[in-house]
């Protein structure tokens, strides 16, 4: 028979006050779920100690909340070094064995562990044992086609076997030649005998209708790349500095010639810009006068791409206002529209008129015009200005190459003839150096020396 008990454990269910009484009441049975939620809170909650870090915290309990292990235990493979797998089968035995390495001719032996079944095989390292195939010559070979005067046939040998001996290293070939029997020679000799033999006899050798690769060294480059190293590392540091600064100045150079040849540009695009717009407007004209008044109401007269400003086209769909197209673009400058303002004010044009479809048209196409207008003003001045200085240093140069310099009197004409000397030609060179090196003139610099200028010019008008 089961007892009140039993069916308490079997159900989960706490002693409270049915244990005492041994009766399962309707509680009981109700609040079961309760009571289990209860239990599991009790048993799964673990208070982190105080003072430790939650990083730390995490990692002694894992999301499980289970507890920590009491041994270090590694389940995942991960990057972490694989541990040897000792099975239970017999150990392979290892002998203690002599070898030779081939590469040595002494026959010297050597002793290392090994395993036994590996007794009596070649040495692993031994397919390392690289070697350099120096050529072969006989003695018919090198009487019919490779003799020189310069060489001789023992010193000939004698640089092969160095070849052979140190595995082309030209450097320790160089210091191991005997310069007491032979001739004292240089590395790029010993190179340039060598490799002229080999060329040789790859000629001699070939069969006809192969492709040949002749090993070609070039004993006079090799010489003057030498020559040049050496001047590099022997040069002082007056020198260095010396080059760090023409370089310096070389970039300069360079970037002043680039900002002129793109005021160049420029200005050469404003004058197209300008003849083009002179020609539509004349082509403009001349069709507006053939062509009949009700067609020149309907059609629209085209705005020239080249103009000083480029006013956006409002083609999307929707409604828009007419004064949006007379409203300038971003790219306009705030010194560009203050100047078109005040040229709108001395013209007594105003600067928001009614916009109806011909005065937006008219209006925009005045004010590009007034744009171009004010770009070429400013390139005049720009091109003036240069010409003046270039005008007024021509006559200092003039009028310092006269103080220095002999004249020698014509009869018949009477003219004198300026001759410079070379400190003259000296300053006007680093005049012009002067010129294109140094750094782009302000304004207030132009000013300055307009003013100067003007005062020079005032002074030699006065003088008798």
């Amino acid at each position: 028979m089961t007892t009140g008990a039993d069916v308490r454990d079997i159900l989960e269910l706490g002693g409270g006050e049915s244990e005492s009484t041994g009766i399962i009441s309707k509680k009981d049975i109700i609040n079961a779920d309760k009571k289990r939620s209860k239990k599991s809170s009790e048993t799964l909650t673990f208070k982190r100690p105080e003072g430790m870090h939650r990083e730390v915290y995490a990692l002694l309990y894992s999301d499980k909340k289970d507890g920590p292990p009491l041994l270090p235990s590694d389940t995942t493979q991960g990057y972490r070094t694989v541990k040897a797998k000792l099975g239970c089968k017999k150990v392979r035995p290892w002998k203690w064995m002599p070898f030779t390495n081939p590469a040595r001719k002494d026959g010297a032996i050597f002793y290392h562990w090994r395993r036994a079944s590996e007794e009596g095989k070649d040495y692993p390292f031994a397919r390392f044992n690289k070697t350099v195939q120096v050529p072969v010559y006989s003695e018919q070979e090198y009487q019919m086609y490779l003799h020189d005067d310069g060489w001789t046939k023992t010193e000939t040998d004698h640089l092969f076997d160095l070849c052979r001996r140190f595995d082309l290293r030209f450097i320790v070939i160089h210091d191991r030649y005997d310069h007491q029997q032979f001739k004292k020679r240089s590395a790029e000799d010993l190179k340039d005998r060598y490799y002229g033999i080999c060329a040789k006899l790859a000629n001699i050798r070939a069969t006809p209708g192969t492709e040949l690769k002749i090993p070609v060294f070039d004993a006079g480059h090799e010489r003057r790349r030498k020559e040049q190293l050496e001047r590099l590392y022997s040069r002082t540091p007056e020198q260095v500095s010396e080059e760090e600064y023409l370089i310096q100045e070389l970039r300069k150079i360079e970037s002043r010639k680039k900002e002129r040849e793109k005021k160049a540009q420029d200005l050469q695009k404003l004058i197209t810009a300008a003849d083009t717009t002179t020609e539509l407007r004349r082509a403009e004209r001349r069709a507006t006068k053939k062509k009949l008044p009700q067609k020149k109401e309907t059609e629209k007269p085209a705005v020239p791409e080249t103009a000083g400003i480029r006013f956006p086209d409002f083609k999307s769909a929707g409604v828009t206002l007419r004064s949006q197209r007379m409203k300038l673009p971003s790219s306009v400058g705030q010194k560009k529209i203050k100047a078109l303002d005040q040229m709108l004010t001395e013209l007594g044009v105003d600067l928001n008129p009614m916009p109806t479809e011909e005065i937006v048209q008219m209006f925009n196409e005045l004010r590009s015009d007034l744009v171009l207008l004010y770009e070429l003003k400013q390139a005049f001045s720009n091109c003036e200005y240069e010409l003046q200085m270039l005008r007024h240093r021509f006559e200092a140069l003039s009028k310092t190459g006269s103080s220095s310099t002999t004249a020698s009197v014509d009869g018949s004409v009477g003219d004198s003839q300026m001759v410079l000397s070379t400190d003259e030609i000296k300053t006007e060179a680093k005049d012009h150096i002067i010129d294109v090196v140094g750094a782009p003139l302000t304004p207030n610099s132009r000013k300055r020396r307009e003013s100067a200028s003007s005062s020079s010019s005032v002074k030699k008008m006065k003088k008798p």
